[in-house]
This record gives C-alpha cells, sequence and structure tokens, in this order.
C-alpha cells in the first residue's frame, strides 16, 4: 500500500497537543491522546515526536509566538513618541483578556521548563526575544525588567484568577520605564 502524502502532518500533530494540553493540561499529554486528537496513527506522533518531551518543545516553540504576536503587530513598539507604559498596558490587557484559555496554556508551558529540562532552551530564547523586541524602545536592562515586570502581572492574574487592572499595569511599567526629561 502507497504510503499517503500529508505534508500537514506535523502541524497537526503539534496543533492536537496544543489542544489536548489546554483541555487535560500537561498531566493529560501523552503520544496516544496526541495521536486521538489529531486523528493519526500512534506511530505518526513517534515517527515526528520521538520523545514527550519534543513533542512539548514543538508545542512551547508555536505557544509561544501569541504574546510576541500580539505585542509586534500592536505597533507599540513602532511608536517612539507614544507611551511606552500605556501601550504595553494595553497590549497586556488585549492578550490576557483576548484569549485567557491561550494564554493559560502558554504559560503552562513556558513554567513546565522548571521540571523539564528540555523546554529550558525554548523559554530561554522566548524571553530573549522578547526582551530584544522590547528593547527597540529602551536599554537591554529596562527591557528585562519590563519583560520580568509583565511576566509577574500576567502570573499574578492567571493564578489568583482575578481581572486585569490596566491601570495598574501601566503606573508598575511606568515606574521601571526611566524617565527622560523634555528636549534631550
Amino acid at each position: 500500500m502507497a504510503r499517503r502524502y500529508d505534508p500537514d502532518r506535523r502541524r497537526r500533530i503539534i496543533d492536537a497537543a496544543i489542544r489536548v494540553a489546554a483541555r487535560d493540561g500537561l498531566a493529560g499529554l501523552s503520544h496516544r491522546t496526541v495521536a486521538a486528537e489529531a486523528d493519526v496513527p500512534l506511530g505518526s506522533t513517534t515517527y515526528h515526536f520521538a520523545t514527550l518531551d519534543d513533542l512539548l518543545v514543538a508545542a512551547l516553540r508555536q505557544a509561544s509566538e501569541g504574546f510576541a504576536g500580539v505585542l509586534a503587530a500592536s505597533g507599540v513598539l513602532a511608536d517612539a513618541d507614544g507611551d511606552l507604559a500605556a501601550g504595553l498596558a494595553r497590549v497586556l490587557g488585549q492578550w490576557l483578556v483576548g484569549d485567557r484559555p491561550g494564554t493559560e496554556l502558554e504559560y503552562e508551558l513556558y513554567l513546565a521548563a522548571l521540571r523539564r529540562p528540555a523546554l529550558r532552551p525554548v523559554a530561554a530564547e522566548w524571553a530573549e526575544q522578547t526582551a530584544a523586541l522590547l528593547a527597540g524602545r529602551t536599554d537591554p536592562v529596562t527591557a528585562r525588567a519590563l519583560l520580568a515586570l509583565m511576566d509577574g502581572i500576567c502570573l499574578q492574574v492567571l493564578l489568583t484568577g482575578g481581572s486585569y487592572d490596566e491601570e495598574y499595569a501601566r503606573e508598575a511599567l511606568s515606574r521601571v520605564i526611566p524617565q527622560v526629561p523634555p528636549g534631550t
């Protein structure tokens, strides 16, 4: 029997892994559950991803595109004269409120790096790329501090089930951003 050509299978498996993790948590993620979700043979998942960590790395890479995409598309970083703190607070709100399940999953995968060393390089890569984006509007040290603060705000909202307070975020972010005197 001829092998069926399926160029999108790898991507479908990653998408299925993200859906399974979102629905059942990382504890419910296995090659078997992902194969069933993707409607592919079990051997396809292990062919494309030899280990569960390989599959988690691919899922984290794909899921971590969420915030960076929202940030890049917002135009906040391109507006050199705009209020950076207000813009970042607005983007955080769009990301947290707009796709809460996606945001929760992204953080669950991101934090899984604490126990799964294979995920650490991907988590570090995400942090470096996001800090580099922010450094386009400020210095590298401030960019990393902003990222840490935004992560903290997101985690507090997600872990407590609280609502996002854009004004609080704007105020906190503005305290990290150096104030440049007018005319300098």
